[in-house]
């Protein structure tokens, strides 16, 4: 069986968690093998929003607070998810009184010790975190730069780093090349602009851990603005679009741009 796939149901029968995608059962017959996963019909986290029609700071906070305390989860279990996006964060169901949010895909994840370093190249290049670019080995910090980003998005539409040259967007993620512009940031809080700002940082050791980052006032629901986010839906519906109609093989040509890069660097 492939490592990588071995990893996953590995971890998958090692994990019970609310807010992390259930493995009910795995058939293995002589040509396949299938798992049964927990069902979800909520479908992904920005299609929901858009579906939605209207969004707050509160909202966001409750989709950070809920993906937060999954991945604390995963961290005291020594697991690294390392592939946090969008794409993997799903809604239970569609009622939005009901819906809570389960983590997905746990194809790159991986199990370490308490201080080890991994040097495998992975993620999803707008997502992925300075220190894997660099090539000089990483931690659990990796999950909390993912986090950033998403949180970032999820408060203006569209991403911190973006660049149609991926070497140009390698370099903004390094150099965490990245800002508040106006208009989109004008209605969001000081509290929601330092969470970003403390998660958004290169150096991983000054990031914020998982602890810090659930004890922060925002992603308690303390200084989250409650009213609606003006034209959130309209900005992430066209950044949802053009996300969707680059996945797949834009994707991997990416990931091996990504590759190249951190050899490159690790060879100076």
């Amino acid at each position: 069986m492939e490592e990588n796939l071995q990893t996953e149901i590995d971890i998958l029968r090692k994990v019970d968690h609310p807010h992390i995608i259930g493995l009910i059962d795995i058939y293995d017959t002589s040509k396949k093998l299938y798992l049964v996963m927990e069902l979800v019909t909520g479908g992904e986290l920005f299609d929901s929003i858009v579906d939605r029609g209207s969004y707050s700071e509160a909202d966001a906070a409750k989709v950070i607070r809920e993906t937060l305390t999954a991945i604390k989860y995963l961290h005291d279990l020594g697991i690294v998810h390392r592939d946090l996006k969008p794409e993997n964060l799903l809604y239970s169901t569609k009622d939005p009184v009901e819906q809570v949010i389960k983590i997905a895909d746990f194809g790159l994840a991986k199990i370490v010790g308490d201080d080890s370093v991994m040097t495998t190249t992975c993620g999803t290049p707008g997502y992925v975190a300075p220190e894997v670019l660099m090539n000089k080995g990483y931690d659990k910090a990796v999950d909390l730069w993912s986090i950033g980003v998403i949180l970032y998005i999820l408060l203006c539409g569209f991403p911190p780093f973006y660049s149609e040259n991926t070497p140009q967007l390698f370099d903004q993620i390094m150099r965490g090349d990245y800002d508040f512009p106006s208009p989109y940031w004008d209605h969001i809080s000081e509290s929601g602009k330092d969470l970003v700002k403390r998660l958004l940082v290169v150096d991983p050791r000054k990031r914020l851990n998982v602890e810090e980052t659930l004890a922060h006032p925002w992603v308690k629901g303390e200084t989250a603005n409650k009213d609606a986010i003006p034209d959130i839906v309209d900005t992430m519906k066209r950044f949802n679009a053009k996300r969707k109609l680059k996945q797949g093989i834009l994707g991997v040509m990416a990931m091996n741009q990504m590759k190249r890069l951190a050899d490159s660097l690790g060879k100076k």
